[in-house]
């Protein structure tokens, strides 16, 4: 094993964990996010150390890390926080799904596994063009509404945004999935969602259930397409929101049954 390579990483997000282990390279994971779920075997091989904008820096420098990966302007301070106690860290920021398969690479790269790296890429990507192949032989394809948050109603990121539409789907906000910060993705006037009119509606909550029955009383949602039959679903939000293989694989899978199910209502 080359010196040069991180062999006490700390994973700030669920995504470098999963990435490594399924690069078989869990062995230079020192410690993990609370949140992590995938793999299941992480929580009880790894310590947990941080949530997403709060950690615990002195658990973290007792593990004695010489990395540390996080996700976006959102875990900037505890990035600072680390480099002022000495450790290397690296703030991924991709908002894509090629950006998402781009940080595969990477990562694998940075551990001495771009071999690995790349044919887990390439495994993803042909899922991805699988499942758009699969979406052309749609009747039509769904208006869908995809809220991360409903205290204020956020929109779908710009990788759900994209799934959606490999899945088969039409996001009603495709200009607010540009926008990388949730603030900019803010739904001020819940009319804006009636006046696009979904036919399906998927929430995923981050850190909470969706109440589809909460949504459907919403004023003036009755007549919403996806109210009106029925159609709110829930994506749980470590399948979709996190930006890794879990959105590329379970994520996708799930928009791909969630619009499946609406096509085949269309043709009976």
């Amino acid at each position: 094993m080359s010196d040069s390579l991180p062999r006490r990483i700390v994973c700030l997000t669920e995504e470098p964990t999963e990435v490594l282990y399924a690069l078989g390279e869990e062995h230079r994971i020192a410690g993990i996010s609370g949140f992590t779920v995938r793999p299941a075997r992480a929580r009880h091989d790894k310590p947990r150390v941080s949530a997403f904008t709060s950690a615990n820096i002195d658990k973290i420098l007792a593990l004695q890390p010489d990395f540390a990966i996080g996700f976006s302007d959102m875990q900037a301070d505890i990035a600072q926080a680390l480099v002022r106690h000495g450790v290397e860290v690296w703030i991924a920021n991709h908002r894509s799904v090629d950006g998402i398969l781009g940080y595969v690479r990477r990562l694998g790269a940075l551990v001495g596994a771009a071999d690995k790296a790349q044919a887990l890429a390439g495994t993803l990507q042909a899922r991805i063009e699988a499942a758009r192949r699969a979406a052309l032989e749609l009747p039509r394809r769904p208006r869908v509404y995809f809220e991360e948050w409903d205290e204020p109603m956020i929109s779908a990121i710009r990788w759900v945004s994209e799934l959606i539409g490999i899945a088969g789907g039409d996001d009603i906000f495709p200009e607010r999935a540009q926008a990388g910060l949730g603030r900019d993705r803010i739904v001020a006037d819940p009319a804006e969602v009636i006046a696009r009119q979904p036919d399906i509606i998927i929430g995923s909550w981050c850190g909470k259930k969706f109440r589809a029955e909460h949504v459907a009383r919403r004023p003036g949602w009755q007549d919403v397409p996806a109210v009106r039959d029925g159609e709110l679903h829930e994506i749980k939000s470590p399948l979709i929101l996190q930006p890794g293989p879990a959105a590329l694989t379970d994520g996708l899978d799930a928009l791909r049954r969630i619009v499946a199910s609406w096509a085949a209502r269309q043709r009976g």
